[in-house]
């Protein structure tokens, strides 16, 4: 089974992405597909972020099931 790509794996492919589209050198059909390919790496980055986010949710409720809000304390 393959192993699924990590958030910094994936953010740091957009950026290259990004790097390589904002050079200027591609032509316009490879600047197409690096764009596709883009908004692919920004939904897997977007989805990984949305995913965290219901975790954390699901682990900040207390025993009856409401969210409790407790400041963020930076160690």
């Amino acid at each position: 089974m393959a192993k699924k790509k990590t958030f910094e794996t994936a953010l740091k492919e957009l950026e290259e992405i990004v790097r390589e589209m904002e050079s200027g050198s591609l032509s316009l059909e490879d600047a197409v597909k690096k764009y596709e390919a883009g908004i692919k790496q920004s939904k897997y980055c977007l989805d990984l972020l949305d995913s965290t986010e219901r975790k954390i949710l699901l682990l900040t409720k207390d025993s009856d099931g409401n969210v409790k809000e407790e400041p963020f304390i930076d160690e």
